[in-house]
């Protein structure tokens, strides 16, 4: 059984308003946020590769190299796989991110198949993919596959946001987040985008960077 998937806004209210009733610092976290956004992507080849794109550097970069690789109908696997490697790095990708892109091509996920797996099989199918971490294939699943109750740990966001929420001596590594979020289940996706929302309004209000 893959669990609850999150769908609609409707799920994410029940989901708010459990974490309200049963652990006050959320019930606080949203008075300030208000609802958090659904965030539900579409899942598949280009999703991976977007997230690949993204990592380590800004929104604003990752956005640019984005559209240079959309200009050149390299988002698909098929794609990818006609492109030499260098001509990857044309389109913006660093020397790693093209061979991560070259090896997320050749893996030949069955994305559909993923949609009926549980998310710890989605986790580690996706993880043995040259370039695809636990903090890339726990987003994919809480945000293209739906799965309400997965978390990213090792999410600077999160971490930050948990500290300041539970007012923490200093951020809590992953190990110790992981351990943690087990607390918000069955809703640790709904937590996850709760404190993503309110990690906005502390850094506004204190400057964090």
């Amino acid at each position: 059984m893959v669990g609850r998937i999150i769908e609609t806004t409707s799920d994410i209210a029940e989901g708010t308003a459990w974490l309200a009733a049963n652990h006050p610092r959320f019930a606080h976290a949203i008075t300030l946020t208000g609802q958090p956004p659904l965030r539900r992507r579409a899942d598949g080849f280009e999703a991976l590769l977007s997230a690949i794109v993204s990592q380590q550097i800004s929104v604003a970069a990752a956005r640019g190299i984005w559209q240079r690789l959309e200009r050149a109908g390299a988002i698909s696997a098929e794609a990818v796989l006609r492109l030499e490697h260098d001509e990857l790095r044309g389109l913006g990708l660093s020397n790693q991110k093209a061979t991560y892109a070259k090896a997320l091509a050749q893996a030949g996920i069955d994305f559909a198949a993923l949609r009926s797996q549980r998310a710890e099989s989605v986790v580690l199918e996706l993880t043995a993919i040259k370039g695809i971490g636990n903090w890339t294939a726990e987003i994919y699943a809480m945000f293209s596959l739906g799965r309400a109750d997965v978390f990213a740990p090792g999410d600077l966001a999160l971490q930050e946001a948990t500290r300041v929420l539970y007012d923490l001596p200093e951020r809590p590594k992953e190990k110790a987040m992981r351990l943690m979020a087990e607390q918000w289940s069955p809703w640790r996706a709904v937590a996850a985008r709760v404190l993503f929302a309110y990690y906005h309004v502390i850094k506004e209000r204190e400057g964090i960077t």
